[in-house]
């Protein structure tokens, strides 16, 4: 009873912090909680018009179709490839810029180049592709003018597969690794500066210390990211497949995301789609439960 009175207590004497917990949890209940109940599609043929209950039950049949459909395979290659050089390219992209910035010893200079690097990520995809576009079209792109100048060749960099994965990883890059930085920033603030006198008096060089002090000190943020980031390998981002997609690449570009959106959206198949889906949170949520569990056995910080 004592501890009951005790919580009580506590809540109510910490009541405006809680609030500040309620926009959270509404939006958490109301877009992420409410919606879970949608996932009985994915064992039903759904009928829109007559509706979650009174569809008819199939089990696990929209899995079967799927993990049988002669593009299973392609979409599965093409999905973990772009989500490999992801994780190989662009989340180390972050981290390597949150180190340099934290080395600019201007203050003036550092916000502006933060300030500059921030900006791509307000962009939206449609406005990335279009850049991306006048850059590499062959009819007047930039770089195509500078190719043939060079060579009197031009590369069709946006219909060549080969050139599909690149410009996903160089848009991802440029777009997101300046917000990326936020994070291991407000973890490099954190570092004792005296930690660094005590190096420069017993003659460690900036090398040394970035060794030694700087990424000790965001190991655990890093290993953290990581984790989470696991738990999306399968998502490789809509908007910007989808712009980037076209009849010529799209034995490189078919991935879950726009093939999830082909199945729901243009042909109506609700209850296939929903089972992709569903088959891409679960394999995310065994990522993110397997690779806590490796951090954890190596001694490092997991998320739970």
């Amino acid at each position: 009873m004592n501890n009951k009175n005790s919580v009580l207590a506590r809540v109510l004497r910490d009541r405006w912090l809680y609030l500040l917990l309620l926009p959270g949890l509404v939006y958490y209940f109301v877009f992420k909680l409410i919606p879970m109940f949608g996932i009985i599609v994915a064992f039903q043929t759904y009928n829109p018009y007559t509706g979650f209950l009174a569809s008819p039950f199939v089990g696990l049949k929209n899995f079967r179709d799927f993990f049988t459909h002669r593009e299973f395979a392609l979409l599965f290659t093409n999905t973990l490839y772009i989500s490999f050089l992801n994780i190989l390219f662009y989340f180390p992209a972050p981290i390597i810029l949150s180190l340099l910035l934290n080395e600019v010893r201007h203050s003036w200079y550092k916000r502006s180049v933060q300030t500059l690097v921030y900006i791509p990520h307000f962009l939206s995809w449609v406005i990335v592709y279009s850049l991306f576009y006048m850059l590499l079209t062959t009819d007047g792109g930039i770089v195509n003018l500078l190719v043939e100048a060079a060579t009197g060749n031009k590369i069709r960099f946006l219909e060549d597969p080969k050139w599909f994965r690149p410009i996903v990883i160089i848009q991802t890059i440029w777009k997101e690794t300046g917000w990326g930085t936020i994070i291991f920033l407000a973890a490099l603030a954190g570092v004792d500066m005296e930690l660094y006198e005590a190096a420069i008096v017993d003659g460690a060089g900036r090398f040394r210390q970035l060794w030694h002090i700087t990424l000790p000190a965001i190991k655990s943020t890093i290993i953290i990211l990581l984790i989470l980031r696991m738990g999306s390998v399968l998502n490789t981002g809509f908007d910007q497949i989808y712009l980037l997609t076209n009849s010529l690449n799209r034995s490189v570009a078919n991935v879950f995301d726009v093939y999830v959106y082909e199945q729901g959206i243009t042909r109506g198949s609700f209850s296939f789609a929903t089972a992709v889906s569903l088959f891409k949170s679960v394999i995310g949520m065994i990522l993110v439960y397997g690779t806590n569990y490796i951090a954890k056995k190596a001694g490092e910080t997991g998320i739970f």
